[in-house]
């Protein structure tokens, strides 16, 4: 019976992690489906249309609004709706924090030593945190509030959608050569996770 149960557990971690990325994949899909389906029926006709033409033009859409985006006049085109979004009440919470975190995943704004490992004062314990916010950034609050010998890092939980921001000193923290979408993934699974280094004997 031990056996059997531990046989069990073993394929639910093999399959349950297939079954939620599928199923979020198969989300997205149908959510993209289900919006710009209508759009293609209505120029081209339902004869014409055929199944994964919708998410086709999804992504060539993303590609030329990425493209696009390299020049400011119409990168500002393109912020607009999120500016938009950013002086509603509601909105403004859920956006700008769909965004961070996307931008977090990214890399985006962030120096090539944004992951650091942080020593906590008085401490021998270390955390990998993400270095956000650096002194002398203009018209930014937060970096208006450090002083030049601190830095703003955020700290991902374990198995959360959370984390810490602490202000610590710069001499408390130590450069990682990892990404900031590497260190949410190390961090975010405990360790646990399959974490491989490509060395660049291989690249």
């Amino acid at each position: 019976m031990k056996r059997g149960i531990q046989y069990l557990l073993k394929g639910l971690t093999i399959l349950l992690p297939l079954v939620v990325t599928i199923a979020l994949v198969h989300w997205f899909l149908v959510t993209i489906e289900s919006w710009l389906r209508p759009i293609w029926e209505a120029i081209l006709g339902t004869k014409y249309y055929f199944p994964g033409l919708a998410f086709l033009s999804f992504v060539v859409l993303a590609i030329i609004i990425g493209f696009s985006a390299r020049w400011r006049f119409i990168s500002k085109l393109w912020e607009l709706p999120g500016n938009l979004m950013q002086r509603m009440p509601v909105l403004r919470s859920l956006y700008g924090t769909i965004t961070d975190v996307f931008d977090l995943m990214s890399g985006k704004s962030f120096s090539d030593e944004s992951v650091v490992l942080v020593t906590l004062p008085g401490a021998d314990v270390k955390l990998i945190g993400i270095v956000t916010k650096k002194p002398g950034q203009k018209d930014d609050r937060l970096s208006a509030m450090l002083d030049d010998d601190h830095i703003a890092v955020f700290l991902p939980m374990s198995y959360n959608v959370g984390g810490y921001m602490l202000i610590v000193p710069r001499d408390s923290v130590e450069a990682l050569d990892m990404s900031p979408a590497d260190a949410m993934q190390l961090t975010i699974s405990g360790g646990l996770g399959k974490n491989r280094q490509v060395s660049e004997d291989n690249d």
